[in-house]
């Protein structure tokens, strides 16, 4: 094999010029004038990438060819070891072109790979693909690496949940305006906020987990599903052919495979996997739209390097683009969840071939999108900047009106009629708020003070507008719900949190 050839492969993910990790590249004037999709040239990580390379693809389609002839020797088909040795020998041992010419000839991507993989095993040829369909190559390994990329998001993901605890952990009791309607509303605090996104993200983990663990592999089920090609080669055994089942399944290291099949695993179970990362596409724009919205007002910003320039015509800005970026990424994902669903509704019977196409575009841009996704989060929630004088200004504006059922209630305790102090506080508060409104200050608590009608309880009047008398319980629920329900979750994870995300872009 030539080094050159496999080395193309294995970079990421498309015979590429480029190097990703480190940003330098090999720039080739042939490569810059095709079109290459950003989610490779620019996104996601080396990782995913190769996880959807043809390399990887390829090279499992003979894993699958390998297994499947150990496991027919197992049960005593006429299958030499000399065989399977010359089949182990050449997994790697891929001639692309040739494959690309044979494909171009017969018009059949799989029996182009068979014949490929038989110039490099010819005493193996005879025995390649015996009793299989293409599905059962392509369907097999399509599970194979969907596993693999759920298990490559999932410690990200994981790494962006405990990022954010520790943020909520540290501002739990810093108060802050909460929104409802993005109208001010009664006080939050920061920390508690954030626990909002840690909610919704360990919804994801446990959706994502479960996607991961529902998936079965497809097995040896023959042209439409009901093994009738693997009963003949073993004479009408059916055990030998549960066996047969059993034995490949253990091989691909899937625990179980499923009973029943078209030609194709259902494609139900695309709409599933997608289903989980479509969601995780929604989290994670509401958060980052949240902390855009944080970063208008100045009280919560993303992480803004010493030499990044915000805009190209106002020095001055520090847009977040970090959160752009996911929003602009997650409405991709959130879309993709569409393909597999009409897929899904268009499959004739066993199967039809119109699915092909589709899935090879959209699978694997779903797992590289969400992986790109949560590198980019880590990176916002590894840096994330409060600034609490901003979050204090913005609250003295707005809790003088959100005080004055306490004042209400500290004059009835005084003495006072409810019906008058509320007439009392209400001719204020409309004096106020159109100070506001005309630019100025809100001054309603310096009214309350020069008024004599107040005059009981002007001495209460700062602790009355105390921030921290109006969060609540947020700092208790913060602490519960990370102690109760987040630090469970990731456990599993404990040895993949502490990795740190760099951006390259």
């Amino acid at each position: 094999m030539k080094p050159s050839r496999k080395m193309a492969a294995m970079r990421t993910g498309a015979n590429s010029r480029f190097s990703h990790d480190n940003g330098a590249a090999d720039y080739d004037k042939e490569e810059l004038s095709k079109y290459r999709s950003p989610l490779v040239a620019r996104y996601a990580s080396s990782e995913m990438a190769f996880n959807f390379s043809e390399f990887k693809k390829f090279t499992t389609w003979r894993k699958l060819w390998l297994w499947l002839a150990k496991a027919q020797q197992t049960l005593g088909l006429d299958i030499s070891d000399e065989q399977i040795k010359e089949m182990e020998a050449s997994i790697e041992d891929i001639d692309f072109e040739m494959a690309n010419q044979e494909e171009k000839r017969r018009r059949h991507d799989v029996m182009a790979h068979v014949y490929t993989f038989a110039q490099c095993c010819p005493k193996a040829a005879p025995i390649i693909h015996l009793g299989a369909t293409s599905c059962y190559v392509g369907d097999n390994t399509d599970l194979i690496v969907m596993k693999d990329a759920f298990n490559i998001i999932l410690p990200k993901l994981a790494r962006c949940i405990q990022r954010l605890s520790v943020f909520a952990d540290e501002y739990k009791s810093l108060p802050t305006l909460g929104f409802t309607h993005y109208q001010p509303a009664q006080l939050t605090t920061v920390g508690k906020r954030a626990c909002l996104w840690v909610n919704d993200l360990c919804m994801d983990l446990r959706n994502l987990c479960r996607a991961r663990d529902d998936l079965k592999f497809r097995g040896v089920k023959g042209t439409t599903g009901t093994q009738a090609s693997f009963l003949s080669l073993f004479e009408g055994n059916p055990e030998k052919v549960d066996v047969l089942d059993r034995l490949v399944t253990e091989m691909a290291g899937f625990k179980s495979a499923y009973i029943v099949t078209g030609q194709t695993y259902s494609r139900k179970i695309d709409f599933d996997v997608l289903a989980v990362l479509a969601g995780l596409g929604g989290s994670i724009h509401k958060i980052c739209t949240d902390i855009r919205l944080l970063a208008n007002l100045k009280e919560v910003e993303e992480p803004f390097e010493k030499d990044q320039i915000g805009s190209s015509a106002m020095p001055y800005k520090r847009n977040p683009m970090r959160c752009e970026r996911c929003c602009s990424l997650a409405r991709h994902l959130m879309c993709l969840i569409q393909d597999p669903l009409h897929t899904l509704s268009v499959q004739w019977f066993e199967r039809t071939l119109d699915d092909s196409a589709n899935r090879r575009i959209c699978l694997p841009e779903a797992f590289l999108t969400a992986d790109i996704l949560l590198t980019t989060l880590q990176n916002v929630t590894e840096g994330l900047v409060v600034h609490p004088k901003v979050i204090e200004k913005h609250i003295r504006q707005e809790l003088p009106f959100m005080a004055t059922e306490n004042i209400i209630m500290a004059m009835v305790k005084a003495g006072g009629n409810r019906q008058e102090c509320h007439e009392q506080i209400r001719v204020l508060s409309h004096q106020a708020g159109a100070k506001v409104k005309e630019g100025g200050e809100n001054d309603l608590v310096e009214r309350i003070r020069k008024s004599p009608f107040f005059s009981p309880v002007k001495n209460q009047l700062d602790k009355l507008l105390d921030p921290t008398t109006f969060i609540g319980r947020a700092p208790e629920q913060v602490t519960r719900f990370l102690e109760e329900e987040v630090k469970p979750a990731l456990k599993p994870f404990a040895h993949w949190l502490d990795e740190i995300a760099e951006l390259h872009l």
